[in-house]
């Protein structure tokens, strides 16, 4: 990542959101996604150390969208506190809040425009979940030409086996360097955050 001109990265952190950890709801994938919050307020403090960009996409459905009328119960409702960003990570008044109508952070939301704005050139992407909106998101930052990293301490679904395998998947692929899986400590070194 070091080769050529700087990188500009921005942190893209999706669905860390309320809904998913409460515990009253029993989701297997809250022990794990739980273990994502210090690596990611890690990150989120060297982030701001050099004044990069944080975004925090949450999901903002609607109960009659059309991903509900299969077995996904409707969770991350438009206005209810469990569409929020959870109070454990450290989500400052300078940070993105942007709540998404879909899985990718780029659909239908003017990120695009803003991350280019700013000057970015490489997504780091993490949050919940690896198999569906961490990677929607990522692989749409590459349709955008923005290098992107999955950032796999930052990272969970729900299963360990499960977000094994989507990281194998992206491990050794044929983007790469343009597409990486680090994770936060390799990443920080990579950007220089040390």
């Amino acid at each position: 990542m070091k080769q050529g001109a700087p990188e500009k990265p921005a942190l893209l952190i999706i669905d860390m959101v309320k809904d998913t950890f409460d515990e009253a709801h029993r989701l297997p994938i809250t022990p794990l996604a739980k273990k994502t919050i210090a690596p990611i307020n890690a990150l989120i403090a060297g982030f701001r150390k050099q004044s990069w960009p944080i975004v925090f996409a949450t999901d903002a459905y609607h109960e009659t969208d059309f991903i509900f009328k299969g077995r996904m119960k409707p969770h991350s409702l438009v206005g209810t506190v469990g569409a929020e960003v959870i109070d454990e990570l450290d989500r400052q008044a300078e940070d993105r809040w942007l709540p998404k109508p879909k899985f990718s952070a780029f659909f239908e939301t003017d990120l695009n425009a803003w991350l280019k704005e700013r000057g970015v050139t490489l997504c780091a992407v993490g949050g919940v979940a690896t198999n569906f909106c961490v990677l929607a998101t990522l692989l749409d930052a590459i349709c955008y030409d923005f290098k992107a990293v999955l950032l796999e301490d930052c990272s969970a679904t729900w299963s360990t086996e499960m977000h094994e395998q989507i990281l194998n998947n992206y491990r050794r692929n044929p983007l790469d360097p343009l597409l990486r899986v680090l994770d936060s400590h390799q990443f920080a070194n990579a950007m220089g955050m040390g």
